[in-house]
């Protein structure tokens, strides 16, 4: 077979995971999915959180795609781009882990980016956790990150309107 394919493929899927972790975070965690998701913005020293529970979800899409692609599994009615998307989410959740509970979070390694790109992910995602509560909120992207400067004039406006609750220090 040949590779191009595969690879635009596992390519298209680590990109089009980023829209799905965003609307996810958006209405799921911070819809009907707040109980899993609510320790993740509370303080806490425990090293694993009910949200990690979201982990787990996307690793069994990933298996299923897995499962879907696979002739030993499901013999000639196998669909062999599963194998590929598959491929794609768990990429996506390594990148995931690195970025958002690695760099962000720092629950792996210690390290805070002072410029770049990298920077701007961990603003962006702090002024995600700018809020108090599920309501409002700003960046629920994980790996693309919006300007901070926009994301902070979207609170304001926002706690003007008085949508969201947001926290004293990280708004202004």
């Amino acid at each position: 077979m040949d590779i191009v394919l595969p690879v635009l493929i596992v390519a298209a899927t680590v990109i089009a995971m980023e829209w799905v972790a965003w609307a996810s975070h958006k209405y799921v965690m911070h819809g009907f999915g707040w109980s899993w998701h609510r320790d993740h913005h509370e303080p806490h020293d425990n090293m694993l959180e009910k949200n990690d529970l979201f982990a787990i979800v996307g690793a069994a899409a990933s298996i299923a795609m897995f499962a879907l692609g696979s002739p030993m599994v499901l013999g000639e009615s196998a669909w062999w781009p599963g194998t590929w998307i598959g491929l794609g989410i768990l990429l996506y959740g390594v990148i995931y882990t690195l970025v958002h509970d690695g760099l962000v979070h720092q629950r792996y390694f210690r390290w805070v980016p002072r410029s770049g790109y990298a920077k701007r992910l961990v603003q962006a995602h702090k002024l995600h956790h700018a809020t108090i509560g599920k309501e409002g909120g700003v960046s629920f992207g994980f790996v693309f990150a919006r300007d901070p400067a926009r994301l902070k004039a979207e609170l304001k406006a926002q706690r003007e309107a008085g949508v969201a609750v947001v926290r004293e220090s990280a708004g202004s």
